[in-house]
């Protein structure tokens, strides 16, 4: 398919060719561009259960035999390991009014089914954060769920700190940087508005 022409089936884009993706030093060419494509098709439907977003903040492809499997939890798919297919998504990765996750790509909208939130953090020197997008992110509430688990809510969003730096983040803590609250992971997702899975969610709505 051309990338001039609208997608016609539900499927991403991404799947249908490998397209040239700008490096990230083009991030503005690519945003102006993701923009003009909505401008120009403006009703793409959008695409539900084709992408998910595990713990560790690793991109998932999932066809139509993976989703038929089960939930992105039990059943992730493919492991996306092409850099520049990565940062296109976490360059184009949002959230729409209902808290649901997507990433934009091109004029269709590819709804982004989480495992646990839809953003890993990383730390860095001095307790800096950030998203696995690659963006800088100020912490503004901290909060350990039943199992341990930490989280930050940022100014970018709700995100799941990585195994990785929990012991860094328990610095922190003992610092008196961060003040944990509890809470269960079942409340997480209305307390902080995302949706796990809007592809659930679309079927349930669904007359």
């Amino acid at each position: 398919m051309s990338p001039h022409k609208a997608p016609l089936t539900a499927a991403p884009f991404y799947l249908r060719r490998r397209q040239r993706i700008p490096a990230a030093d083009n991030q503005a060419l690519m945003d102006d561009i993701v923009r003009q494509a909505i401008a120009k098709w403006p009703n793409v439907p959008h695409c539900y259960g084709w992408l998910g977003l595990d713990a560790r903040g690793n991109w998932y492809m999932r066809d139509d035999r993976v989703q038929a499997a089960g939930p992105f939890a039990r059943n992730k798919g493919s492991l996306l390991r092409h850099e520049k297919l990565v940062d296109f998504i976490q360059r184009n990765y949002d959230s729409d009014a209902q808290g649901q996750w997507f990433f934009q790509n091109g004029p269709q909208r590819v709804y982004v089914e989480l495992e646990l939130t839809p953003l890993v953090w990383r730390l860095g020197a001095r307790h800096g954060v950030t998203a696995h997008t690659g963006q800088a992110a100020l912490p503004q509430r901290c909060v350990v769920d039943e199992l341990g688990r930490l989280y930050l809510e940022c100014d970018l969003g709700f995100g799941l700190v990585h195994t990785l730096d929990v012991a860094q983040a328990a610095d922190a803590i003992e610092e008196g940087l961060w003040a944990p609250e509890q809470a269960a992971s079942s409340e997480l997702p209305q307390r902080f508005g995302y949706v796990l899975s809007p592809a659930a969610q679309r079927q349930v709505a669904a007359p």
